[in-house]
């Protein structure tokens, strides 16, 4: 029977190497031809030259030669992978413990690379993105605005200096008088609370305002209709807007029809002139996805009193964001210097420098103001530089997991190849050459990859869905709306992902499956040659499985931590019993008295409704991600001498602190009286008395915002801190202000009804109070406070569930590496076994022995994986709160765990070493 099989061996191997000298056949019959022909009398040179005639010529020779390398190898391909597959066939739980294992391994890794895609590499669909050039600016912390709207904190820059995307419109009409390396040059800003009222129905949208060059300069044409030209971007012009092609179709039914008709924007009528291409969504930052755009001029329209264009007793805020398209061979620096001498002077004239008694004006020079210029390719950055520390944490996460799924499969791998050590002696006995054997040995693992990676398609589809609905749900560290597509860069990675996973798993084995002493490994058993062919690469394998299980689990009880640290921070209020829900009437065309007056109805409905303890409102939401700051100037200083003390700041109704529980330490609360006939007032926090007016008591002293109100608003109290933006800030300076002396900062307000029971059963009843008052007022962003501070902490808990879930994944698949390795390091050693039995171990001390030899190995994982995350402290200190990275606690458990499970793991295989009989073990030795 062995005869036979060497012989059928031996032929398969010998028809191999005939294909593998197919074409030196050619070689050996032109050379017979060259023979016969000097035989038939002719001369070397001329028997030559008759035999390559008779083939065809010397490049036909080559050509037939190169086409039977081509078949053999397509032979030799199509070869292993039918045998491949067959082996897979005769061990389907083998390959199905492998598959799933790099399928959830590559899914996660697909997943998490259409967010990177999506996020941070995809350019926009415009006419060569590549030529788009995006201006910022950066300057020292001593170089003032009088105001920024848009991404003016400059986190991009070191804390001694700050920097904005953001400019004042007067230096983009400057910018554009310039003849440089630019051919054109455009702004855009967006369009906040735009009021759409069509065919009788209204609805709150962003839109995106954009100069008259604006689509010519990026090369996008309208879909349907035209887009906006410079002739519109006119006050004089018509009013007209572009449709983004997804309200088009979600609103109008893709209907072309439309064009020419037209649509009620903040009570001003606009024409629809144009819809915008499909794969277009504007400018502006990843997760901004404009409804409409319309002409920049037409800003103080649609703005009216709130205008950031400025006015004769307002300068301009810096608000809008400037592009330009370089010129055929020019580059984004020959732009930034072309401009920046422009941008320098104009900047230091409209805001200019602090200055003491009559001295002149002057900055420091690292305080100077510079322009910044880079590729506008992907449009807007901040937002993306934002989410990029999160994508890339969650990146590293999904590739450690992939890691250790890999090791999983190449300790599988590693048993196989020991179990298939007879026939891998064999046929390297018969005479095949170890690369052949390592050829097959990789096709089987590419194989397997290429099925996980067709599983971990479909894992990545759940993967994307998941990762977008964590988006959508508002979350501030996943970018929302966005597409997750599953394009050609995601696809190209999948494919690639999948030959370096078969490649990274499989080559170990199979180098270590072929390289025997055939004399020495024909002689020994089966049992023998395979531990011979696995035992510290198997053992090295589990060691880095344990260590990084022991790196995602200490980041899960980090994270774990963290949430629950930040769920029992003090916020300074009762977030109990509150509904919370927005009116926007500013976008309705309510101002001022009207505003007033519509505020003082919708107030008199909701107080008079059952179940309603107290209604108030403010400007901005507490607990919500979200705020907005001033700079105050303090008791004896000017516009001109100042430096910026910035303040977190709220406009509130007078019985706001009352209604949120907000304990009044000092002085007088607000009242009906605090009126704009009335003296300004204001309410500060403890941490801006402590911090703008050290050692004093800021009753009764007089600050201000500019050179309008400086002086002339009284502090009469002092309210107890609380937190602003978010639980894991630190308390900040906060001022609030009286709603009826701010009427000109009004228009958006966020009201919060406190209930006497669950707030969400009083809903329906104030919506139907809201429209009681105006029909037509939409009713936004209703939640409860409880469920917003919930929500600030989505993306702590996000990372403590990923991490959980992947650590979870992990420690299952370094258990089953465990327990695969002991399990093997048994059976080869039963007869050592049973000789110790038989000599007198006990029960215990065999227990003991096998046990001892596993818990080596997840201590030496336990010891590397705890240096590697005191090595890597600092990448995630700066997520976490009231915990520190190397918190000994949460180390202490996790390495408990471990080895807990590693017990588990060893204690299985250890108790069947327990019970092997010594005579039975004797004799199959």
């Amino acid at each position: 029977m062995l005869n036979g099989m060497v012989t059928r061996l031996r032929a398969l191997f010998r028809k191999d190497e005939m294909e593998r000298d197919l074409d030196d056949e050619l070689r050996f019959h032109l050379e017979k031809e060259i023979e016969q022909n000097c035989a038939d009398g002719m001369s070397k040179e001329e028997a030559r030259l008759a035999a390559l005639r008779s083939f065809g010529g010397v490049e036909q020779v080559k050509e037939q030669a190169r086409d039977i390398r081509r078949f053999r190898w397509l032979e030799d391909l199509w070869q292993d992978l039918r045998y491949g597959l067959r082996m897979m066939r005769k061990a389907p739980i083998f390959t199905s413990v492998a598959v799933l294992s790099l399928g959830l391994g590559i899914g996660a890794n697909t997943a998490l690379f259409s967010l990177v895609d999506s996020v941070l590499l995809k350019t926009l669909p415009v006419k060569e993105p590549e030529r788009l050039v995006l201006f910022q600016w950066k300057a020292g912390r001593a170089f003032r605005t009088n105001g920024i709207n848009g991404y003016g904190s400059g986190s991009w820059l070191p804390p001694d200096m700050r920097g904005s995307s953001s400019f004042q419109p007067r230096i983009f009409e400057r910018f554009r008088e310039q003849d440089g390396p630019l051919s054109d040059l455009f702004a855009f800003a967006n369009l906040w609370d735009l009021n759409v009222l069509y065919d009788g129905q209204a609805e709150m949208l962003g839109g995106q305002y954009v100069s008259g060059g604006y689509f010519a300069g990026l090369g996008v044409p309208a879909a349907v209709g035209r887009t906006i030209s410079p002739e519109d971007d006119n006050t004089s012009a018509s009013p007209v807007a572009v449709l983004s092609h997804r309200y088009w179709k979600e609103r109008f039914n893709s209907d072309p029809a439309v064009i020419g008709k037209q649509i009620s924007l903040n009570k001003t009528s606009f024409t629809i002139v144009g819809v915008t291409p499909p794969s277009f969504t504007g400018t502006l930052q990843v997760d901004t996805r404009p409804a409409l755009f319309v002409p920049l001029s037409f800003e103080p329209v649609l703005a009216g009193e709130r205008t950031m264009m400025g006015r004769q007793d307002r300068p301009a805020s810096w608000w809008l964001h400037i592009m330009g398209r370089l010129k055929p061979g020019a580059t984004v620096e020959q732009a930034r210097e072309s401009l920046n001498g422009q941008f320098q002077s104009l900047a230091l004239e409209l805001m200019p420098p602090p200055r003491r008694d009559n001295e002149p004006a002057q900055l420091e020079p690292k305080d100077y103001p510079n322009l910044v210029a880079f590729s506008g390719s992907r449009g807007m950055m901040e937002r993306r530089w934002g989410y990029s520390s999160t994508i890339y944490m969650l990146f590293g996460v999904v590739v450690m997991v992939l890691l250790i799924a890999c090791a999983n499969v190449a300790n599988l791998l590693l048993s196989r190849a020991a179990l298939r050590g007879s026939e891998i002696t064999l046929r390297l006995a018969v005479g095949a050459g170890r690369g052949r054997l390592i050829r097959q040995l990789l096709t089987e693992s590419v194989l397997l990859s290429a099925m996980g990676g067709v599983a971990g398609i479909f894992f990545a589809l759940w993967g994307k869905d998941a990762l977008a609905f964590l988006g959508n749900r508002g979350s501030s560290f996943l970018p929302s709306d966005i597409d997750y597509s599953m394009n050609w860069r995601v696809l190209g990675f999948t494919v690639a992902i999948s030959l370096v996973t078969g490649v990274l798993f499989g080559l170990a084995p199979a180098w270590r499956a072929t390289s025997l002493d055939l004399t020495t490994a024909l002689k020994e058993s089966n049992r023998s040659l395979g531990g011979m062919s696995r035992s510290r690469l198997s053992k090295a394998l589990v060691v880095a499985q344990v260590a990084m299980s022991l790196l995602l689990l200490i980041g899960a009880g980090l994270f774990v931590r963290t949430v629950r640290n930040l769920q029992q921070v003090e916020v300074g209020f009762n977030q109990e019993n509150l509904l919370l829900f927005t009116l926007q009437p500013g976008a309705s065309g309510y101002k001022k008295e009207r505003l007033v007056q519509l505020y003082r109805d919708v107030f008199a409905r909701l107080d008079s409704i059952p179940g309603a303890h107290a209604v108030t409102f403010s400007r901005i939401p507490l607990i919500a991600n979200t705020m907005h700051n001033t700079s105050l100037i303090l008791p004896g200083e000017t516009p001109q001498t100042d430096v910026e003390h910035l303040t977190n700041r709220q406009i509130i109704r007078e019985n706001f602190l009352e209604a949120m529980e907000i304990p009044l330490l000092r002085g007088r609360g607000f009242t009906e009286k605090d009126d704009e006939r009335a003296p300004r007032v204001a309410i500060v926090s403890e941490t801006l008395a402590r911090r703008f007016f050290p050692g004093e008591d800021p009753v009764g002293k007089r600050v201000g915002f500019d050179a309008e109100t400086m002086g002339k608003i009284e502090i009469i109290g002092v309210a107890r801190d609380t937190k602003y933006n978010s639980q894991r800030d630190d308390i900040e300076p906060l001022l609030y202000t009286p709603w009826l002396q701010e009427s000109g900062s009004i228009g958006r307000m966020v009201f919060a009804l406190r209930a006497t029971g669950e707030p969400t059963a009083l809903t329906s009843a104030v919506r139907q109070a809201v429209r009681e008052v105006d029909g037509n007022l939409p009713l936004t962003e209703v939640t409860t406070q409880t469920a917003q501070a919930s929500e600030a902490l989505t993306q702590e808990r996000v990372f403590a569930t990923l991490l959980s879930f992947f650590g979870v994944i992990a420690l299952l698949l370094a258990a089953i590496g465990l327990y695969g390795v002991m399990a093997y390091s048994v059976a080869q050693r039963t007869g050592e076994i049973g000789i110790r039995m038989a000599l007198g171990a006990q029960t215990g001390d065999v227990l003991r022995l096998v046990i001892w030899q596993g818990l080596k190995l997840v201590m030496v994982g336990v010891v590397i994986g705890t240096v590697a995350a005191l090595l890597l402290k600092q990448v995630v200190q700066s997520q976490l709160y009231g915990v520190e990275a190397t918190d000994p606690t949460t180390f202490s458990v996790v390495g408990a765990l471990l080895i807990a499970i590693a017990l588990l793991a060893c204690w299985i295989p250890a108790r069947r070493a327990a019970r092997v009989d010594p005579m039975i073990a004797l004799r199959n030795e």
